[in-house]
């Protein structure tokens, strides 16, 4: 049995979920988000509550339901308070700062980076080392984050790089003599 499927899941007063045509929608302050149902998950939503059940028992169905509910609870945080990443630039040069919709990089290349922001992610730069991202999506801003990482990402010498902010990087003994 799924300890995460069987748990609730609670509406917020200024979100507003609907089920419609095996897809469900959630609308907040932050936007709307919808995801599809998958069908051998049956959704039961009461006034400010959403549960999950499985039709028939299978390995498959046991497997999906605790991650719809996972997906269908993001939906609603992110529609009601939002998600966040934050990441950070070491290394000699290394900046960042925005240009209309872009983000431009420097990070020790011969040229700057120009990333084009996705709708609906919010980009902050802090001091020119320091980005944050976010937005209602849990999957886009996660991806935008790791996209932005992906362009140098750090290096276990020196520690030079672009890191979240929360990952401890193994650093690296040099040559010995």
């Amino acid at each position: 049995m799924s300890r995460v499927g069987s748990k609730e899941i609670i509406i917020p007063d200024n979100v507003k979920v609907s089920v419609i045509d095996g897809s469900i929608y959630a609308e907040g302050p932050l936007g709307k988000l919808e995801t599809k149902l998958h069908d051998a998950i049956l959704t039961n939503l009461n006034e400010n509550k959403i549960s999950f059940s499985v039709k028939k028992e299978s390995k498959q169905a046991l497997a999906l339901w605790g991650l719809q509910r996972n997906l269908v609870n993001n939906l609603v945080i992110g529609v009601s308070t939002g998600f966040t990443k934050k990441l950070e630039m070491n290394g000699v040069g290394y900046r960042a700062s925005l240009k209309g919709n872009d983000i431009e990089l420097l990070l020790g290349y011969s040229h700057p980076i120009l990333y084009s922001i996705p709708e609906g992610i919010k980009v902050s730069v802090d001091k020119q080392n320091n980005i944050e991202i976010s937005g209602a999506s849990k999957q886009l801003v996660g991806q935008v984050a790791s996209e932005i990482r992906s362009f140098r990402g750090p290096e276990p010498y020196k520690g030079k790089g672009v890191k979240y902010a929360d990952e401890h990087i193994n650093r690296k003994e040099g040559k010995k003599k």
